[in-house]
């Protein structure tokens, strides 16, 4: 979560970022269309994770490069339709439900992707319990806001956190592509990169959900 604050606050304060924002008002481009854009290159993402995680065993595997690329494209226009929604003073609660409607399926694709792509195989139970704890480490931030308080972002892991491990773990995938470990006692449990990346997801989503539910449940 320290990842996910610092990056915020990068962003909203970056002059590049702001300079891209007004280029971007300047020639008409909306918050909106951002949003839905991210959300394109979230779709494109999974779909090469998937198509990655089945194609032949390559050394070096372009599917899985450009599905980071994607996650990459995804996450930054994510990150600026907000400063963007501000520069052009537009930043309206319609905006920001799209934005969040938009981000869970971002997140499904992603993950379901990852997922499908055999990363986990044959443990498939591990990415239902990961996807289960994205979306309710998400729900549980909105809902304390629905309920009176202010939207919660506090716990170990938050979006931006998820989108950097990924981005990460894509790039370390595609150096060592191999199950870790390799063999031994724990080999039910051997999984490349994207494979542990899921599995910290279904331990540490699932406790920022919990995190959460508790400190909106004191607040209440």
């Amino acid at each position: 979560m320290v990842l996910d604050s610092l990056l915020r606050d990068y962003v909203d304060n970056c002059v590049l970022v702001r300079k891209i924002a007004k280029f971007l008002a300047a020639v008409g481009i909306s918050p909106n269309l951002l949003s839905v854009a991210s959300l394109v290159f979230a779709v494109l993402a999974g779909l090469f994770f998937f198509f990655a995680g089945n194609a032949p065993h390559l050394p070096f595997n372009p599917i899985l490069l450009l599905a980071g690329v994607f996650v990459c494209l995804s996450a930054f226009l994510d990150c600026i339709d907000g400063v963007l929604a501000r520069e052009i003073g537009n930043a309206n609660k319609k905006g920001d439900f799209l934005d969040h409607v938009l981000d869970r399926y971002s997140d499904v694709f992603i993950i379901m992707g990852i997922i499908l792509g055999g990363y986990v195989h044959p443990r498939w139970e591990i990415g239902a319990i990961a996807l289960i704890g994205v979306l309710l480490s998400s729900y549980m931030g909105t809902q304390a806001q629905a309920v009176g308080l202010s939207r919660v972002y506090g716990g170990l892991i938050g979006r931006v956190d998820r989108l950097l491990i990924i981005i990460v773990a894509t790039l370390l995938n595609l150096i060592y592509p191999y199950p870790i470990p390799a063999s031994g006692l724990l080999s039910v449990l051997s999984f490349s990169f994207l494979g542990w990346t899921i599995v910290i997801f279904a331990v540490l989503c699932n406790v920022t959900a919990l995190q959460r539910f508790f400190y909106a449940w004191k607040r209440i």
